[in-house]
C-alpha cells in the first residue's frame, strides 16, 4: 500500500519549497549584489575628530604647541579647612545608636552614629558638625550641641 498524502502534509511541503526558493534567492542575490571595496570599509577622522569617509586633505596647516608650556604632572591638593555646618537633629534612635542631620543651609541629610557625638543630644537639637566620606556616603561626625532645640 502506498503512503497516503493528506492536505496537511501537502501543505507542509508547500511552505518547505517555497522556504527553500527563498533561501536560493537570497544567496543569489548576495553572489550579483558587488562585493565592497577595502576603500568603502575605510573611514576617516578630521581634525575635529569627527568620522568622514573622504581622506583629510594633505595641505591643511597645523597648529604648533610649545613644548615648555605642557604641564605633565598633577598639580597638588591644597589642604583646605574642614568646613563646620550647622544642622538639626531630625532622627535620633537612641537604642541603636545613630540618627540623621538636616542641613540648616539645604536640604541634604546626613546619618551620624552616636560614637561621633560630644555629649547628649535629641530630636529638634541645632548641632555644628563636619563631613565624612563614608561607605554609603557622606556622615556627619564631630557633632557638639549648638542651643537649646527649636521651638515650632
Amino acid at each position: 500500500m502506498a503512503k497516503s498524502i493528506t492536505v496537511g502534509k501537502r501543505e507542509n511541503e508547500k511552505k518547505r519549497l517555497a522556504k527553500r526558493e527563498e533561501k536560493q534567492k537570497k544567496k543569489d542575490s548576495k553572489k550579483l549584489s558587488s562585493k565592497s571595496s577595502f576603500d568603502d570599509m575605510i573611514a576617516y577622522v578630521d581634525e575635529n575628530g569627527m568620522i568622514t569617509s573622504t581622506p583629510p586633505a594633505e595641505n591643511i596647516k597645523k597648529e604648533e604647541i610649545n613644548l615648555d608650556e605642557i604641564i605633565i604632572a598633577t598639580p597638588k591638593k591644597e589642604d583646605e579647612e574642614p568646613v563646620i555646618l550647622r544642622g538639626r537633629v531630625e532622627f535620633f534612635n537612641e537604642a541603636r545608636g545613630f540618627g540623621f542631620i538636616k542641613d540648616l543651609a539645604g536640604v541634604d541629610k546626613y546619618f551620624f552614629h552616636v560614637n561621633n557625638v560630644v555629649g547628649n543630644i535629641s530630636e529638634g537639637n541645632i548641632v555644628t558638625f563636619d563631613l565624612e566620606r563614608g561607605v554609603k556616603g557622606m556622615n556627619a561626625v564631630n557633632i557638639c550641641l549648638e542651643k537649646k532645640p527649636v521651638e515650632n
